[in-house]
């Protein structure tokens, strides 16, 4: 009887260790409009889905109010495996929040619109300990910027002497977080995420510029594989890249762009591997922004002389970027007072506004005529302004205040979008606007009627 019973204990203890779980729960406050979550475990640029839940929603007196919030959960197995894993609930935008998960159970509390910034850990030491390294060193960089600009404004000894002490303030710190996260994943974070400042401060700011440049991997391993296997590789290139190193000059910021990129995949990168991921997110990225230069320079500079490189994943790019500030505008023809045009050969201008636009766009119709107004000042710029319209009766109407400029008029029998032209040109919004040169070269691509003032007013 005895031994039935031990076997019977045994038989339980080994079931419970094999369905032990552990739980990741997050509280949205206030909740957000959708009332889902999906979770993944993040590799790269590529995530793993794991698992999908709902958002329950509970009302709580906080004083004499009441408040609405969000819940959801997930259960884990003990074989889960460890890492930065991702809960998203929306599907654009800064629409998750990324947490570590190394075999205990998670629980946080955000708010939805400002997630990374509002983000607190009730559970779970591996994240309290970083969120709380994070933010502790983040206070402590602010004060050694501070004295770094003071420095530069009014280079006296006692700045220098504060300077230094906040320096020391922040190695002293980064040394005790290593220590402590010392046998945890989120050791490996704090050490990358440790920053680089000389020892004395920089007399000038182009000096000091350059000093984070040359210095903004120092401590990031690009073989390590928790960084791999999270998205901290990939938001420090980005953050290099497309902050670190800005002009406001178009041509400038080009070369900028290809001089970043090169020291990451040259210097910082020689993983093969994650090389081809890095260069594909640049791409993905660059494509997004239609900057077909830096695309084109991408795949002939470092992703054609991969062994690995995905032809397909190039064809797919290089299509979407058919219509991008460098390539050449897709020809169209219309009739104008019953003379035959064609973009590619007309010649009345030196430079050209294409723009697309509909008379059942509210804010086209409050923006067209304001543009209209705006380019009376710019003579060598020839107008074409194309209507997607259901039908042309408002069109006719409309164009009547737009003197001076070739209105053109599209349309599709089932859908205007669907309009070879608009179709070619990939218009999905209204308006949308393209700056062509003399040889119909799309050479600036305004988001804005505001960016359309911009750009010409630069000229």
């Amino acid at each position: 009887m005895m031994k039935q019973l031990l076997s019977l204990l045994i038989v339980l203890m080994t079931s419970s260790i094999v369905n032990a779980q552990y739980s990741i729960k997050g509280t949205m406050t206030p909740p957000e409009k959708s009332d889902w979550v999906m979770l993944h475990r993040l590799q790269g640029i590529k995530p793993k889905f794991i698992s999908h839940t709902t958002i329950k929603f509970d009302t709580i007196k906080v004083g004499a109010d009441k408040q609405v919030i969000g819940r959801f959960s997930f259960e884990l197995p003990e074989t889960a495996q460890t890492g930065v894993y991702r809960a998203t609930y929306r599907n654009s935008g800064s629409g998750f929040v990324d947490f570590i998960f190394n075999k205990e159970n998670v629980e946080f509390i955000f708010n939805p619109k400002y997630p990374e910034q509002s983000i607190t850990f009730t559970s779970s030491r591996e994240n309290k300990v970083f969120s709380k390294y994070l933010e502790q060193s983040a206070n402590a960089q602010k004060e050694i910027n501070s004295y770094q600009v003071n420095y530069i404004q009014n280079p006296v000894r006692d700045v220098k002497k504060a300077y230094k002490k906040a320096v020391e303030k922040l190695e002293d710190l980064q040394e005790a977080n290593e220590n402590k996260s010392e046998g945890m994943l989120s050791h490996h974070f704090i050490k990358a995420s440790a920053q680089y400042n000389s020892s004395s401060p920089i007399d000038n700011m182009e000096k000091y510029v350059a000093s984070k440049v040359d210095n903004f991997f120092k401590y990031v391993d690009f073989e390590s594989k928790p960084l791999y296997q999270s998205s901290f590789l990939i938001d420090r290139i980005n953050d290099f890249v497309f902050y670190l190193n800005y002009s406001e000059d178009q041509v400038t910021q080009q070369k900028l762009y290809k001089e970043s990129i090169t020291k990451v995949l040259d210097d910082a990168l020689s993983s093969k591997s994650f090389k081809k991921e890095a260069i594909e997110f640049l791409v993905t990225s660059f494509t997004d922004k239609r900057n077909s230069e830096v695309v084109d320079w991408l795949f002939t500079e470092f992703y054609d002389k991969l062994d690995n490189s995905d032809q397909s994943f190039k064809a797919k790019k290089l299509g979407q970027l058919s219509v991008s500030v460098g390539r050449v505008a897709p020809d169209f023809s219309w009739k104008e007072n019953g003379t035959d045009y064609k973009l590619s050969t007309l010649n009345d201008g030196q430079t050209y506004l294409l723009i697309f636009w509909s008379t059942a766009c509210p804010h086209c119709v409050k923006e067209i005529p304001d543009v209209h107004n705006f380019m009376k000042q710019f003579s060598n710029t020839s107008v074409i302004g194309f209507g997607i319209e259901s039908d042309d009766t408002k069109f006719n109407d409309f164009k009547k205040q737009l003197d001076g400029w070739h209105n053109v008029y599209g349309t599709h029998p089932d859908n205007k979008f669907d309009n070879e032209t608009v179709r070619a040109y990939k218009i999905d919004a209204t308006p949308t606007y393209f700056v062509l040169d003399s040889n119909k070269k799309i050479i600036a691509i305004p988001n804005t009627v505001e960016d359309v003032h911009k750009y010409f007013k630069s000229l």
